[in-house]
């Protein structure tokens, strides 16, 4: 594959890192940051040269470099958190093409298997309501979204697998948790990529579910992965679409 990468932060040096591995061709950098062989945004020269673009940018850069894609005929993977309040406006932009476009909160593949055993721990703990749900995350003291993306993914696969819990909070508590509350707390500081830890608990045991990310190498991994997954397609997909495609019995 040819590939533009845009966004050139941590991830994105990760994800070109990766692409040499794995025998594909870095056609082009798009990043704010001014430096030689680095485009500051999108052109038609850049998407000439690209078979599909991977990012990992800011979050208020994503729709602008959606509509990009668009217009260029540029399938896209997107790894930036923090937008996923303006998916409907993202859907009417990608209407109006004929692209493959697939976010995600985390394209990590153990993290993604770690979310199935969230999804299905959480279901098991149903009936036995002497046991309490709560989680919380730990990331690097420069990440500008809290909770973080995957954060919002678990509380979300555990209220949707768990009726006990009709509602996530992740503000300090100063007050008894509410029935149906989830809590879900964030902590930042140093240089930790990513730790996410889901704890359930009751008088007499804790069961303690945890992913931690020893490097960005995995995130960005995953993202290539999906990009080769991605190659033909045409649609808006989740992370998830590809994770589940590639799982025994969901060819």
């Amino acid at each position: 594959m040819k590939v533009m990468i845009v966004g050139y932060g941590r991830m994105g040096k990760e994800v070109k890192g990766v692409l040499t591995q794995r025998g594909h061709e870095v056609s082009g950098i798009v990043d704010v940051r001014k430096a030689p062989d680095i485009s500051p945004e999108i052109d038609e020269s850049l998407a000439s040269r690209c078979d599909v673009a991977i990012e990992f940018s800011a979050p208020d850069a994503v729709l602008g470099n959606a509509e990009k894609y668009v217009e260029y005929g540029i399938n896209a993977v997107v790894g930036t958190t923090g937008w996923y309040s303006e998916l409907e406006t993202l859907k009417k932009i990608l209407s109006s093409g004929s692209i493959g476009y697939m976010y995600g909160s985390n394209f990590s593949i153990g993290a993604q298997l770690f979310f199935k055993i969230i999804s299905y721990a959480s279901g098991l703990f149903e009936p036995f309501e002497q046991y309490d749900i709560m989680g919380y995350e730990i990331h690097h003291k420069r990440k500008k979204d809290s909770p973080s993306g995957t954060a919002r993914s678990i509380a979300r696969l555990i209220l949707d697998n768990n009726k006990r819990y009709d509602r996530v909070t992740t503000d300090k508590l100063d007050r008894p948790l509410q029935e149906g509350e989830l809590h879900f707390a964030s902590l930042r500081g140093g240089e930790i990529p990513g730790i996410h830890t889901v704890l359930v608990d009751s008088l007499a045991d804790t069961i303690t579910l945890s992913h931690s990310a020893r490097s960005r190498a995995g995130f960005a991994l995953g993202a290539v992965l999906a990009a080769e997954w991605l190659a033909g397609k045409k649609g808006l997909f989740t992370v998830e679409d590809f994770i589940d495609s590639t799982l025994p019995g969901k060819k």
